[in-house]
């Protein structure tokens, strides 16, 4: 095992536990300056610590029993392909109730050198649960002022 899958491996631990406590401070200092969020709702990612933390602190008001249910490490090719290479990274998989809806979901996260997240990748399903996630979110994003009002966004 490198010593970049430790140091992910650690700041997959400290993520979750971190979520799974509603504690938006202690998720912010995990994430790199220029983070990517790629979302199961919008096509293009959410960039930028301001605007996933935002983006984070609507999904911890969203979210009902969330809890994370499995894990695994490892690396993978990051989503800026070949120009971005390969990543040490982790998935943690999730289950969460949004508007009724039962969630399962992964989150894909894929670590700097520092061992700090740098593009993190949502994936859930079924789709009833994806179009739910995606009305709430909208209106979380809207009502903090995130986003401007406007269609829900498309899968």
């Amino acid at each position: 095992m490198t010593t970049g899958v430790r140091t992910g491996q650690a700041t997959a631990e400290r993520f979750k536990a971190a979520v799974e406590a509603g504690e938006l401070g202690a998720v912010e200092e995990l994430f790199t300056e220029d983070i990517r969020l790629y979302s199961p709702v919008k096509f293009k990612p959410f960039e930028g610590r301001p605007m996933v933390l935002g983006l984070f602190g609507v999904l911890l008001r969203t979210f009902e029993d969330f809890h994370y249910v499995g894990e695994l490490a490892g690396s993978a090719q990051t989503a800026a392909g070949a120009a971005g290479g390969s990543a040490d990274s982790a998935i943690l998989i999730f289950r969460a109730t949004v508007r009724g809806k039962q969630i399962h979901g992964i989150d894909l996260l894929q670590f700097d050198e520092a061992g700090l997240i740098k593009e993190f990748t949502v994936m859930v399903r079924p789709q009833s649960a994806v179009q739910a996630l995606g009305e709430a979110v909208l209106a979380g994003l809207v009502a903090d002022g995130l986003v401007e009002e406007g269609p829900a966004p498309r899968p």
